[in-house]
């Protein structure tokens, strides 16, 4: 980065800086500041306004960081989870833009977004998730800034949002969820069965939703899960899994049964409304033909209220999953294998997630292989 003094009397010194190319106008612009003092010390403050610009605290552009949230939030639309986009953009709209949008680019600064994320913590009560997930809109969107050329450095590296604390895994007692299914199945047999599903799978809401018919091989009683159904503006969108990755599972036999019945109801229903049953469609569907998939915030929803009648107001959708989990590896099911059915990128994320669970898990191994022993 070049610099250059101009005395326009004496004392009185012009500091000149040239500015990086104007990304968007292709335009290079010159910074100009005026100092007063010896020439050694417009020297100094030389050197320190070009470090300031080679750093990007100074840009050439205009561009506020409202406006780069929304070139980077529809830049990554399409390459990202459309969850993930519409989390990015919720969290834009109603939290970075009206408190920082209206700030150029170069006046965002490590220090500036600490004391945001504070802020966000101390006075607002937001919790640790939620600023990181902030946090890592505001990386995402400096560091493409940087490979567009707008800025020379990314201000949310070196940002130090909250540490998460990890929440406890605390599966509901095997017999609660039992008791659950039952209530389910007496409110509404189909979305007993996709409650079974899910438990019996360990599978996420969103592949539940996505699985068809031809997914399901009945000759050899296993389950492929290839796709998600994620929530969008206005509905939803078919996309891969989280992992983007397929798997294939088995199902117990009593599961099996369960959509055996399943099917059954679908066509009941389907020859009820007088139109045809797709052959391949949706497990779990509200449609008639069942070419519609299950919006997963219905699942959510009917959740909420099964729950409570049951009494298991604590209980969420999610420890279903976890529940699968830990009733597996307290059986001594292989963690590789557990890792397989719950669509982890690989073992050590479930080894990661479950630590807890296995440390009480290995206290129990030390009890049995000691009674062995005595």
């Amino acid at each position: 980065m070049k610099g250059s003094l101009r005395e326009r009397q004496p004392g009185n010194w012009e500091l000149i800086v040239q500015l990086p190319r104007d990304p968007e106008t292709g335009l290079r612009k010159q910074l100009s500041r005026t100092h007063y003092g010896t020439k050694r010390e417009a020297q100094r403050a030389l050197a320190a306004l070009v470090a300031k610009v080679s750093e990007g605290k100074i840009t050439s552009t205009a561009k506020t960081l409202g406006q780069l949230l929304d070139s980077w939030i529809d830049h990554v639309d399409g390459s990202l989870s459309p969850t993930t986009v519409r989390e990015y953009r919720r969290l834009a709209e109603r939290l970075i833009k009206p408190d920082l949008g209206q700030l150029r680019l170069g006046r965002v600064t490590t220090k500036r977004l600490d004391d945001y994320y504070t802020m966000l913590s101390k006075a607002r009560g937001l919790s640790p998730a939620t600023i990181r997930h902030i946090h890592a809109v505001l990386r995402g969107a400096f560091g493409q800034a940087v490979k567009w050329g707008i800025v020379s450095m990314n201000p949310a590296a070196a940002a130090s949002p909250p540490k998460l604390r990890r929440r406890e895994i605390n599966p509901p007692a095997i017999i609660h969820v039992k008791r659950m299914l039952e209530v389910a199945d007496e409110d509404d047999a189909e979305y007993g069965a996709l409650l079974r599903v899910l438990t019996a799978t360990g599978a996420r809401r969103g592949e539940v939703c996505g699985l068809r018919w031809s997914d399901l091989d009945r000759s050899t009683g296993t389950l492929s899960i290839t796709r998600s159904i994620a929530s969008v503006a206005g509905g939803t969108v078919v996309k891969d899994t989280k992992t983007h990755a397929s798997r294939r599972i088995a199902l117990d036999d009593a599961t099996l049964s369960v959509l055996d019945d399943q099917r059954r109801r679908l066509e009941e229903r389907a020859a009820a409304c007088e139109v045809e049953l797709d052959p391949d469609g949706y497990l779990f569907t509200e449609s008639a033909d069942g070419a519609d998939p299950l919006h997963p915030d219905t699942i959510t929803g009917r959740f909420t209220r099964v729950r409570k009648r049951a009494g298991l107001d604590g209980v969420r959708l999610h420890d279903l999953r976890h529940l699968h989990a830990t009733q597996l590896l307290a059986a001594g099911v292989p963690v590789r294998t557990v890792s397989g059915r719950l669509g982890h990128a690989n073992a050590a994320t479930t080894l990661n997630v479950y630590a807890h669970f296995l440390e009480a898990s290995d206290r129990q191994a030390a009890d049995v292989i000691g009674g062995l022993l005595d």
